[in-house]
């Protein structure tokens, strides 16, 4: 599958292809360890290795990402979020809830998706202009990884509890 990465968040990846963090790199190698070369999604790096979850994203096959930014999970305060990583069991459900069967194109992405956590995801917009559960935007799409679609949103998406 093929298709041009879309957003102004997409100027922080590197451009030179033997960056491990560039469009190039990252289209080469799975999920998880395409994220932990990108210099924006460190903290989703961390959280995934916390709730053990990158062998599992690795060897999925196709699934589209929700991608928060580490300034997305910077938003959150300091004691929900070390709350969070503290219980693997709440990390992980809030981490799975970020990803959905199938490598959704940009035409795709609208509408509502079922979660790898149980729940549901709703997408709106069209184009280059998208949000996931009304609030999070789609600040870098399209992101093509070896099993994955990413699509780097600047709001970590919370189930509901």
């Amino acid at each position: 599958m093929t298709g041009d990465t879309f957003g102004a968040g997409c100027a922080a990846v590197p451009t030179d292809a033997s960056n491990p963090g560039s469009f190039t790199a990252m289209a080469k190698v799975p999920v998880a360890t395409a994220a932990s070369g990108n210099p924006v999604l460190k903290t989703l790096v961390t959280a995934v290795t916390k709730a053990e979850l990158g062998d599992t994203l690795n060897s999925a096959k196709d699934i589209t990402v929700f991608a928060p930014t580490d300034d997305a999970f910077a938003k959150i305060p300091a004691d929900s979020m070390n709350a969070v990583l503290a219980d693997q069991n709440k990390l992980k459900s809030v981490l799975t809830y970020h990803v959905v069967a199938g490598r959704l194109t940009p035409a795709q992405l609208a509408g509502t998706h079922k979660t790898l956590q149980g729940g549901e995801i709703t997408v709106a917009g069209s184009g280059t202009s998208y949000t996931v559960n009304g609030s999070s935007k789609v600040v870098c799409g399209n992101v093509q990884t070896a099993n994955a679609t990413v699509y780097i949103v600047d709001t970590v998406l919370m189930p509901a509890s």
